[in-house]
């Protein structure tokens, strides 16, 4: 598997990866994430892709998953207030969003495992109720370290972060 940018000839069959990841979290207990909002809208997924910030993980080269992927100084203004224990470290991270991929193939957790290479230190977050991604990141090594609320609907997600225990 390999991980490049999207490109605007990317987007059909990511719209068609998010659809399936619609039905998937719906089909495991998490109908409130994606599925009542119809989350991502086109324009988020072409906003990425504009931004250089949408990546693919493809084999053979058959996209199997996307996702939204930045590093920087404080570049998640949601991360700004966390409820709980809150972030260890408080420099430089990385933050993974709207990750979806084709069930079977491992791609969700090597978009992760790429991000967590590239950044070191990363940021995630995930709805109360998507307990397949939180067994995910935990089975990654990432802590959970608090709740925080999200534009789009107010509602809380799981914090996580990785790279906190070497930063102790």
């Amino acid at each position: 598997m390999e991980i490049r940018k999207a490109t605007l000839q990317d987007l059909p069959r990511l719209l068609e990866i998010y659809a399936g990841a619609r039905d998937f979290m719906v089909k495991t207990g998490n109908p409130r994430q994606w599925a009542q909002r119809n989350w991502p809208p086109e324009e988020v997924v072409l906003r990425d892709i504009g931004w250089e910030k949408c990546y693919v993980c493809q084999e053979n080269q058959k996209i199997l998953a996307v996702f939204y992927f930045d590093f920087g100084e404080d570049i998640d203004p949601t991360y700004r207030k966390i409820e709980g224990e809150g972030w260890v470290w408080t420099g430089p991270y990385g933050v993974v969003h709207r990750i979806a991929a084709e069930q079977g193939h491992g791609a969700g957790r090597f978009c992760i495992q790429w991000a967590m290479e590239q950044a070191g230190h990363l940021r995630i977050d995930t709805h109360t109720d998507n307990a397949v991604m939180q067994r995910l990141l935990e089975s990654l090594g990432f802590e959970k370290r608090g709740i925080i609320y999200v534009a789009q609907d107010n509602d809380p997600r799981i914090a996580f972060e990785f790279g906190a225990n070497a930063m102790k």
